[in-house]
């Protein structure tokens, strides 16, 4: 009986299981099937052995991992980073969102989104290009600028401390157009006749956004933090190497999980401990999405994802 109304769901549903099957093929291949490779981590990888043919050597590139000295540096990086790109991000969308839905002028609005969403298809690789136009020592827009009014120049590529706050404008800045409109479709899909009652009863517009707004889109709020937690241990690789490249100087404050990973691949060839980093990356990022989903689920647990 189970079996007839499985196929019996399956014949129903066939439209729909069909547009999932992309996105099934696609998590299956880059994303469950590479989870094999997992077991580089616990080997001394050689090419003549493979994946699986390779002396397993324990903890050991867990251990030269650690006392490599770089993994405190990574880790905090990453995690600093991504909780300022959270906080950040996220206000900023959130107040662009409100701002845009209390706009009378339809056509205005409309302009505004467009303007804002525009950086969110700009690649990485052109965002690095205009950041190096601006910052460059001898020919950059920033220099020029302060040569003309007589300042002297800023050595930007070259010290670490400057970094910090150029990725957190940049990535509010590419992130801002398309985050805001999510929050908006969340605020449109509230009831009217709430904002039409408390303007009635003389609410201004700062109690109505406080009152009947925040709280409404407090769900999605929630869901979309939940889902940035997840990826906390993950820097954006693409925006921290296009930015930065191999700049050892810059490595300090702008080197991450990813790119040490990657430049651990590409320069030293260390495959062993590269995947002992992946997989220390997954661990920390599991741990943290089910420790914010269990203090989401003590404060509401209908807010909770699982």
């Amino acid at each position: 009986m189970k079996n007839y109304r499985f196929f019996s769901d399956l014949k129903k549903y066939r439209a729909l299981l069909l547009m999932l099957t992309p996105a099934v093929l696609f998590f299956l291949l880059f994303a469950y099937i590479p989870m094999a490779g997992i077991v580089l981590a616990f080997k001394q990888f050689n090419y003549q052995g493979g994946i699986f043919g390779s002396p397993w050597n324990g903890l050991e590139n867990f251990r030269f991992f650690m006392e490599s000295g770089d993994a405190w540096r990574v880790t905090r990086n990453t995690a600093l980073y991504n909780i300022a790109f959270i906080i950040i991000n996220n206000l900023l969308q959130i107040v662009t969102a409100i701002l845009l839905f209390e706009v009378a002028g339809k056509w205005f609005r409309k302009v505004t989104q467009t303007v804002l969403f525009l950086p969110y298809f700009i690649s990485w690789v052109v965002v690095g290009a205009i950041a190096y136009n601006l910052f460059n020592y001898d020919v950059g827009t920033l220099n020029v600028m302060l040569s003309s009014i007589g300042l002297g120049p800023v050595d930007i590529y070259n010290t670490a401390a400057y970094w910090p706050l150029i990725l957190i404008v940049v990535s509010a800045w590419k992130a801002l157009g398309y985050g805001s409109i999510m929050y908006l479709a969340a605020i449109t899909s509230i009831d009217t006749e709430m904002y039409e009652a408390a303007e009635i009863d003389g609410a201004n517009i700062f109690q109505r956004i406080l009152k009947i707004t925040v709280p409404n889109i407090m769900p999605t709020v929630i869901i979309l933090f939940l889902l940035a937690i997840g990826n906390i241990f993950r820097g954006d690789f693409g925006m921290f190497y296009n930015m930065v490249g191999n700049n050892g100087l810059l490595f300090s404050s702008t080197d991450v999980i990813d790119t040490y990973v990657f430049r651990s691949l590409t320069t030293s060839n260390e495959i062993g401990m590269s995947a002992a980093a992946g997989f220390y990356q997954s661990i920390l990022g599991f741990a943290t999405i089910l420790l914010a989903n269990y203090a989401v689920r003590k404060y509401d647990k209908d807010r909770a994802l699982f």
